[in-house]
């Protein structure tokens, strides 16, 4: 059995969550499964290293972690992950900077 890194000098919950609910975010990591995901195969890939997902749930581990629960859509998973696992997808629409009729943006 593989043995849990506590992290023991990191205490995330003393801190609010990095994402919200809806959050859109991106994996930065490659997520096999360990055998605690039903009908899929241990050491099958759940979520490849830049896959998007959305962020469905807040939960804790070990009174020390938030754990995210995050739907990726395009797969149909919906995976627990650590905040150091994931990133915030920043929708480059909504961040460009709208002109203003005669002025440049």
């Amino acid at each position: 059995m593989a043995k849990i890194s506590r992290d023991s000098d990191i205490v995330e919950l003393t801190a609010d969550p990095i994402f919200d609910y809806g959050a859109k975010v991106k994996s930065i990591k490659t997520v096999r499964n360990d055998g605690t995901y039903a009908g899929k195969d241990i050491g099958e890939i759940l979520v490849k290293k830049g896959d998007i997902g959305y962020v469905t749930s807040i939960g804790t581990f070990l009174q020390q972690f938030y754990i995210y629960a995050v739907d990726f859509v395009d797969t149909g998973h919906r995976v627990g992950m650590r905040g150091k696992e994931l990133e915030a997808v920043v929708d480059e629409k909504a961040a460009e900077p709208i002109a203003v009729s005669g002025e440049a943006a």
